[in-house]
Parts: C-alpha cells; sequence; structure tokens
C-alpha cells in the first residue's frame, strides 16, 4: 500500500539512478587514470624512466574534466532522488492524514492521539529518508561491489582474494548489529508516541496543570517519557558506534593485504605500481561501499519499522459503510426503533432498546444522569457509530442508507466541549466555508447571542482565534460553537450539553431564538438542567442506557420518578 506511492512517481527514481550510474562510472574510470599518471608520468616506464610532464598534465586535465561530469551526475542524482522522496512523502502523508480524518470514532479511540502525530510526522520523515537513500546507495553500493570486484581481478588475481576474504566478514558484522538494533526502532517510535502524547495532554490541559500546581508531577511525567525516549536512542547510538569501527579494522587490514601483496608482485616485476595505487583505490571503494551499505541498512531497518506503523493507519478498513441516499421523504424526520449500542471493549450497553418519534420541526429534549447515553444518542444520529440493534431513522430512512457527507451536512451536532480552530471569529462560525456572508455569520452570532463580545473584541469578527479556542472564555466559545451550527441552516440541529456554560438568561434568549427563528428546523436539545427541557415538545428520560419515560414535562411529572426526583431537586437547590 505504500509502495504506491513510491511507485507513483517512479520517474524520478530512474532519473536519479541513471545520474548515479553516470557518477559510478566516473568514479571507477578515475584509478585508472591515476595509475598511468603514475607509471608513465612520474616513474616514466615505457620512456627509459624519465618523468613525462606533458602526458601529466594532458591526463590530469582529463581527470579533472571527468571529475566535473561526475559532480554534475551527482547533483543530478541528488536533485530527482530528492523530488522522489519528498514527493511521495508528502503524498503519503496527505493520504495517511485524510484516512485519519475518516476514522470512525471507534477506530480513532484506538489510537493514541501522540501516535498518529508521531505516524504522519517522524514515521513517514523516516520513511522520505529511507526512499532517498534507497535510490542514490543501491545503486551505487551494487555497481561498487560489482565493477569494483571485476576491476580488482582484472589488476591481479591476489586483489580479488582479498576482496573474497574481507567482503563475508564485513557482511557478518553488518547482519549482526541490523538483528540488534531493528527491535529497537520499533521502540523508538512507540517511546516517541508516548513523549509526544504528555506533550499534547499538557499543552491542552496546561490551565488545569496551573490550577492544581501539578507542574511538579507533569514534569516528573515528561522527565520519565524523554528518559525512555534517550534510553532507547543511545542503545541503538551505542550499537552503530561499535560497528564502523569494526568495519575500519578490516577495511585497513584489506587495504594492508593489498599493499603487501602489490609490492610482491611489483618487486617481482609482475606489476607496476600504478596498478598498486589502483588496486588501493578500488579496494577502498568496495569497502566504504560496503559501509554505505550498513548505514542504508540501519535507515532500512528504521523505516521498515515506520512503515509498519503507518500501514497499521492506512490498512484500517471503513467501519461505516457509506450508502448513495441524499435525502429521504420525510425531511427532519427522527426515529429510533429499538435501539441499541455498546462502545467497543465494553460489557455493556450504553443504549439499551430506545425508541421514540420526533416529528420535523419539533423539538426533543433529553435528560437524565450522567453516564445514562445522552450523548451517544446524539452521536448515533449524526452516524459517528452505528447502532448493534435497531434502526436509526432519519427523513424516515435507516441513517446507514444515507451518504455520510450528505446526512453529516444536514445535521448540526453543538457538543459540550465546543472546539475551535486558528484563524478569525468569523472563520470559525462559517465552519471553513470559504465563500461565506458576512451578513450571515453576523445574523447567526446574533441568534446565539454571540455578536455583542464579539464586536467588543479588537478586531470584531476579524479577531485571530488561537488552537482551540484559547483566549476566550468557556461561554463565549460554547455561543461561537452554537453560532456556527446556525449558520449551516441544518434540517436537525443537536445541542449536546450546549449552554453548560451560559447563564440562565443567555441560554433562555438562544432557546426563544430558536422557537421563533428555526420553527422547521428538528431539535434536540441535551441537558443537566430541568429549566432547559421543561418547554420542550417532549422529553426523554434515560437511566442508565434505558428510556425512563418520555413525554412532556406536566406528563413525565405524573409518571415518571425518576424526572420527578431530578424537578424537585433541582427545584430545592434554586431555592
Amino acid at each position: 500500500m505504500i509502495s504506491v506511492h513510491a511507485l507513483r512517481y517512479w520517474y524520478f527514481a530512474c532519473l536519479a539512478s541513471i545520474f548515479m550510474i553516470f557518477e559510478v562510472m566516473v568514479d571507477l574510470y578515475q584509478p585508472r587514470l591515476m595509475a598511468s599518471i603514475v607509471d608513465q608520468g612520474i616513474l616514466g616506464l615505457g620512456h627509459d624512466g624519465k618523468p613525462d610532464p606533458d602526458f601529466i598534465l594532458s591526463t590530469g586535465a582529463v581527470m579533472l574534466l571527468v571529475t566535473l561530469s561526475g559532480c554534475f551526475c551527482g547533483i543530478g542524482s541528488g536533485v530527482f532522488a530528492n523530488l522522489f522522496s519528498q514527493k511521495a512523502a508528502n503524498r503519503l502523508r496527505k493520504d495517511c492524514f485524510g484516512r485519519i480524518l475518516d476514522f470512525s470514532f471507534a477506530q480513532t479511540d484506538r489510537f493514541p492521539a501522540g501516535s498518529l502525530i508521531t505516524r504522519t510526522t517522524s514515521d513517514i520523515t523516516q520513511l522520505r529518508i529511507m526512499w532517498g537513500q534507497m535510490i542514490r546507495g543501491a545503486v551505487r553500493c551494487g555497481m561498487f561491489l560489482f565493477a569494483g570486484s571485476v576491476a580488482m581481478l582484472s589488476l591481479s588475481a591476489d586483489f580479488g582474494a582479498v576482496v573474497i576474504v574481507a567482503m563475508p566478514v564485513i557482511i557478518a558484522e553488518i547482519v549482526f548489529f541490523l538483528w540488534k538494533t531493528t527491535p529497537l526502532f520499533t521502540s523508538l517510535q512507540e517511546k516517541l508516541d508516548r513523549l509526544n502524547s504528555v506533550i499534547r495532554e499538557n499543552i491542552l490541559g496546561i490551565r488545569v496543570v496551573k490550577a492544581y500546581v501539578s507542574q511538579d508531577r507533569e514534569t516528573g511525567s515528561f522527565d520519565s517519557s524523554a528518559r525512555d525516549l534517550a534510553d532507547v536512542r543511545f542503545r541503538i547510538a551505542l550499537l552503530l558506534a561499535a560497528l564502523h569501527p569494526l568495519m575500519n579494522v578490516v577495511l585497513n587490514l584489506a587495504v594492508a593485504a593489498v599493499i603487501y601483496s602489490g609490492a610482491v608482485r611489483v618487486e617481482s616485476g609482475g606489476m607496476h605500481p600504478g596498478a598498486v595505487m589502483a588496486g588501493v583505490t578500488y579496494m577502498s571503494q568496495i569497502l566504504m561501499s560496503l559501509l554505505m551499505a550498513a548505514m542504508i541498512f540501519q535507515t532500512v531497518s528504521r523505516g521498515s519499522a515506520s512503515a509498519r506503523r503507518i500501514g497499521e493507519v492506512l490498512r484500517q478498513k471503513r467501519e461505516l459503510g457509506d450508502g448513495t441516499l441524499v435525502r429521504g421523504s420525510r425531511p427532519g424526520f427522527v426515529s429510533f426503533r429499538n435501539v441499541s449500542f455498546a462502545y467497543p471493549g465494553s460489557h455493556g450497553f450504553a443504549l439499551h432498546d430506545v425508541s421514540f418519534d420526533l416529528q420535523a420541526g419539533g423539538t426533543l429534549a433529553i435528560i437524565g444522569p450522567t453516564g445514562s447515553g445522552k450523548s451517544t444518542l446524539a452521536a448515533l444520529i449524526a452516524r459517528f457509530y452505528d447502532a448493534e440493534y435497531g434502526s436509526v431513522m432519519v427523513d424516515d430512512q435507516d441513517v446507514r442508507l444515507f451518504s455520510k457527507s450528505a446526512l453529516r451536512s444536514r445535521v448540526s451536532v453543538v457538543l459540550q466541549t465546543s472546539q475551535l480552530f486558528s484563524g478569525t471569529v468569523a472563520d470559525n462560525i462559517a465552519g471553513g466555508k470559504g465563500d461565506y456572508s458576512v451578513d450571515e455569520v453576523v445574523r447567526a452570532a446574533k441568534l446565539a447571542e454571540a455578536d455583542e463580545f464579539i464586536r467588543a473584541l479588537p478586531e470584531g469578527y476579524d479577531t485571530p482565534v488561537g488552537p482551540g479556542g484559547s483566549g476566550l472564555s468557556g461561554g463565549q466559545r460554547q455561543r461561537l460553537a452554537i453560532s456556527r451550527a446556525l449558520f449551516r441552516k441544518s434540517d436537525i440541529l443537536i445541542l449536546d450539553d450546549a449552554t453548560s456554560a451560559l447563564d440562565f438568561r443567555t441560554e433562555r434568549r438562544i432557546l426563544d431564538h430558536l422557537r421563533e427563528d428555526f420553527s422547521s428546523v428538528t431539535k434536540i436539545i441535551i441537558a443537566q438542567r430541568i429549566s432547559t427541557v421543561m418547554s420542550a415538545d417532549q422529553i426523554l428520560v434515560l437511566d442508565q442506557g434505558r428510556a425512563a419515560g418520555c413525554g412532556s414535562h406536566s406528563e413525565l411529572m405524573a409518571s415518571s420518578p425518576l424526572y420527578r426526583s431530578i424537578w424537585e431537586s433541582q427545584m430545592q437547590e434554586e431555592k
């Protein structure tokens, strides 16, 4: 799956490889030129032992041109390798992020936020590095190993024997260290997940940390996570630090063997000194290519661990199938028919056998103790989850028949925790819509009782909002969230305890606006306060996921002991 993103830009990889082939050919040709300069130009072999300055200059000029051409090829290979790796990683990052946004709520719960951040940043960066190194390194190492070994054999069989002896030793060292480091790279990314999670939690909850004076505890948690990460990195660095010196020992022994063998051949008259110098250069190129291969295998080992983690995200199947229906026969009609639902991994039902009908334009209020399933019910209407049993109906059609985008474009949900985004106040009310009308934004803000405080901000509707709505009070964030929902003009409006941070008068004015200006909109209001739900057309009382009553305020006062006890306790508190 990940390889598809790389294959999309195969032409850049091919160009990088072609340029690298020419660069290596240049590198392999230069020792021959150097050997001829030593033998003919300096030692004067073939010229009665007299040096030949003209030959040195002419051959040196050729070497310079060859070097410049190799430099050009190296630059070209680097440019195309980077184009390939950057574009493939960018495409992969976008697809990975899009896949995360398409997760169901259940899938989002399986991956900690810190882990998803690491996978879309650090892990994809490791893949980018791996792709870039593999394109250039694989070609370079392969050619040096093959062509360099052939060149060594063409100079002397003894030189070839040195290569045959040295290569298995170095390969054995590489395999051993890869075997030891591969599991550590997986552990490294997991430790990075944990560190990112701690950072994210503390930044988002900085007010709580300060309010409860828990900086020392959170600092200790961060120190522990950072220490674990550093320990794994140190173990990896220690192994890699030992690999390079050991490989250098073999490299130097091999070079010494070539020099000794060449000296013996030169003394016997079977070889020229220039050939010995060329053999040393080829030997260095071969063994340095093996050292480079070790670095590439190290990168591949870490990149493979990252690829597995990214693959876990991309392989997540779409749990909520997508229908094709855009609109049903009774717009705004909402019905639950014997609906039961349990969260993944839970041992009990969050909702059990719940049924009700809500006519278009009607208002349903939902009340009940904490944990009774109120927010779960709202999540099923917007199809954040699918009911396990029964049917959730919108427009007199099962929500599973709708296209998710079509369904959610007609259902506006305001949560108790009001999430705002970076941008201006107007941008947040418009919900990311690029071509919004300022008049429509202002109207939505007025209906949510937000216009007055917005105009008091330094730049009014153009005032920047920090991430998460930083700088605004809880009540201000809730009113902006309600404004955003009203701006959409959806057929169904769900307020999930969305007025909990507002005072009674502000809440009452907003509910009056909803009743007067949104009479055709189906409204579902989840609340803890009796005063919020009393005027609804019907009130659903939930208790431990079951319907404990449904009717008007007066009907429930007569028929529902739970509703009556909630009313009596709240009235007593008010008194």
